[in-house]
């Protein structure tokens, strides 16, 4: 009976194992139905909602981010970091378009911030500088918005540079933020009032307005969002000026400007960001790597060496004080010496050396009926003219008479 239901149970599995093979999907199959799945691309990542500020507006310009870089472009139109010379390219036209289109429109606008910094060094922008920045009045900037909002400017170079040879031809768009109509900080993410953006890239003029938001209480002084404040005389009269190579407006007192806002270091320092200041050319340049590498090299030896000049000062200390310590170890033996030759040559009192001792005195007797002194003689009788008296006024006078006489 056991035999039977064994042979049964084989019997049975050996069919589940037939019909398995016959009806399951082999492993290219199953792959072939999850391949669709496993190629299925990532949804993208949503960009959180900022929230609005007091006055209802979201912020409006956005960067890419994910590093220092990235935040210098505008999201929309960015397609990666451009390279050490493609960015120079880009801000040259992007800025002379910008000044060329404000100027053809009778638009005031002036350099700001780190542009400004670049005018007053060479005339043209610093080359490890990702923001360009310029100002604008707070009617201006109402002016762009119900005006040119959303405009694009086609660029031409031969319009600033005739003799630029191949000819550059780009468009630019100034986009100007709604919030422009509030002229407080809000929360802070809308502090960028317009921008001047190339399209091909991303990159982008930042404009910000100044607005006298306080004319009741500081009179004279004008603001932007950024908490960046000038008084009227700082900025007008305008001083007419070149930058990059076409004519743009830098304030009245740009060197106090820029002093506030710098320190006077930034207006002298000669080496900065990896490039070098080159007087007899009037422009920064790039260091080199082999010059980056030296330079490297001497801050290392100079440091060696402080910590050598420290670490031989230290043990100069060290031996002074040594030195000083045996020397006022001696002069205390020496004292002692000293000491002791003197008890030797003084050697023992008269008594101690015949072991005698001094007999006593015999006290003194004191008289029983002493005799009085012989009283003195009157001292008048030997000085002319002075009156016999009884008081001490005599006696003061007599001792003051040989003076007087």
């Amino acid at each position: 009976m056991k035999i039977q239901l064994v042979l049964f149970s084989l019997l049975f599995s050996s069919d589940l194992l037939i019909e398995a093979s016959l009806f399951s999907p082999s492993f290219s199959d199953l792959r072939n139905r999850l391949e669709p799945r496993l190629r299925r691309k990532k949804k993208p990542k949503v960009q959180e909602e900022v929230p609005a500020d007091q006055d209802g507006f979201q912020k409006y310009f956005h960067e890419p981010g994910g590093g220092a870089l990235s935040n210098h472009y505008d999201s929309r139109y960015e397609h990666g970091v451009l390279s050490y010379e493609e960015k120079q390219d880009t801000q040259v036209h992007m800025m002379r378009a910008y000044l060329d289109f404000f100027r053809k429109n009778n638009i005031e606008t002036w350099l700001a911030h780190g542009t400004l910094l670049g005018w007053w060094w060479n005339g043209r922008m610093l080359p490890w500088d990702w923001d360009i920045d310029t100002q604008i009045s707070g009617p201006s900037l109402m002016y762009i918005g119900e005006h040119f909002n959303g405009s694009i400017y086609d660029y031409s170079s031969v319009d600033s540079d005739p003799d630029l040879s191949p000819v550059v031809e780009r468009q630019y768009l100034l986009d100007v933020n709604p919030a422009i109509v509030e002229r407080d900080r809000g929360n802070g993410n809308n502090v960028i009032d317009a921008r001047w953006i190339d399209l091909r890239n991303g990159l982008y003029i930042d404009v910000t307005g100044l607005s006298e938001t306080d004319p009741g209480g500081s009179p004279g002084v004008w603001a932007c969002k950024n908490y960046h404040h000038y008084k009227t005389t700082d900025l007008y009269p305008m001083r007419e000026s070149m930058y990059e190579g076409v004519i743009a407006k830098v304030p009245y007192a740009y060197d106090r400007i820029l002093a506030e806002e710098y320190e006077e270091k930034a207006l002298v320092m000669t080496e900065f960001e990896g490039h070098k200041w080159h007087p007899e050319s009037k422009e920064w340049i790039k260091k080199t790597a082999a010059e980056i590498k030296q330079e490297r090299l001497d801050r290392q030896a100079a440091r060696r060496q402080k910590q050598e000049e420290k670490a031989q000062r230290k043990k100069e200390k060290e031996e002074k004080e040594r030195v000083e310590q045996e020397a006022k170890a001696k002069g205390e033996e020496r004292s002692e010496e000293k000491k002791e030759e003197a008890e030797v040559k003084e050697g023992p009192s008269e008594g101690e050396d015949h072991g005698e001792e001094e007999p006593p005195k015999e006290p003194s007797k004191a008289k029983r009926n002493p005799e009085p002194d012989p009283e003195p003689e009157p001292f008048w009788d030997d000085v002319p003219g002075l009156e016999k008296e009884t008081s001490g006024l005599a006696h003061l006078r007599h001792r003051r008479l040989p003076d007087a006489m």
